[in-house]
């Protein structure tokens, strides 16, 4: 059976703004943490087989760079706020890609899966618009649309109950930890740790001084 495959959109903070509330535990290397779980977030989607291509939203030359090298399409962020960003990717995806299913996944998962996206993407699909609540259950990590359903995307603050309101489908599937994990707080990338990151993300962790730390929280 053809499966439809995805076009995700990934919105990338400019890196002034990225990860504030990891500043204390990143310290010099705050910038570079929300770099590298940018990019982990990014390849992971890449290798997934349902998604056909990636979009990065971002006003920052230097996550650009590194997510462009990765295989991400990259257009300017009109810097109007988070959802403005998603639909503007959205945009191009249709302009690139018409009649295609559109996502948009947050930056800040570092241990996604492409195994786990592809049960979100496959059971998205069922539904005009979609989504799925973070760990703690009251932001979003992804929402979808079907091919030819208006993106609305409504991200930012309590945004599931904000999706749940807008008419879209929460997905209750089991098994997809790593789409849910998305990365604030020094908690959350102890969390992350223990699912397992990307390279780029692990690569920092020594630096960090949370090996230790998520050693820890793994026993």
């Amino acid at each position: 059976m053809h499966r439809l495959r995805w076009t995700i959109v990934v919105p990338v903070k400019t890196l002034i703004r990225a990860k504030t509330r990891l500043a204390a535990a990143a310290g010099p290397y705050r910038t570079d943490l929300a770099v590298a779980v940018a990019s982990d977030t990014v390849a992971a989607a890449l290798r997934c087989p349902l998604v056909a291509r990636v979009i990065v939203v971002t006003a920052d030359p230097v996550p650009a760079e590194r997510l462009r090298t990765l295989g991400a399409h990259v257009v300017p962020d009109p810097d109007r706020g988070l959802n403005v960003a998603l639909r503007t990717g959205a945009a191009e995806a249709v302009r690139l890609s018409p009649g295609t299913p559109v996502g948009a996944l947050q930056a800040d998962l570092p241990a996604l899966r492409p195994a786990e996206l592809s049960v979100v993407l496959d059971a998205a699909l069922e539904f005009d618009q979609s989504f799925v609540p973070d760990a703690a259950g009251v932001g979003t990590t992804f929402y979808g649309v079907r091919p030819g359903v208006a993106f609305r995307p409504r991200f930012g603050g309590e945004s599931r109950a904000k999706h749940l309101a807008g008419g879209a489908k929460e997905l209750a599937v089991d098994g997809i930890p790593s789409v849910r994990r998305d990365v604030d707080t020094v908690a959350d990338l102890l969390e992350a740790l223990a699912l397992g990151v990307g390279p780029a993300t692990a690569a920092l962790v020594p630096r960090l001084g949370l090996d230790a730390a998520a050693r820890g929280h793994d026993g």
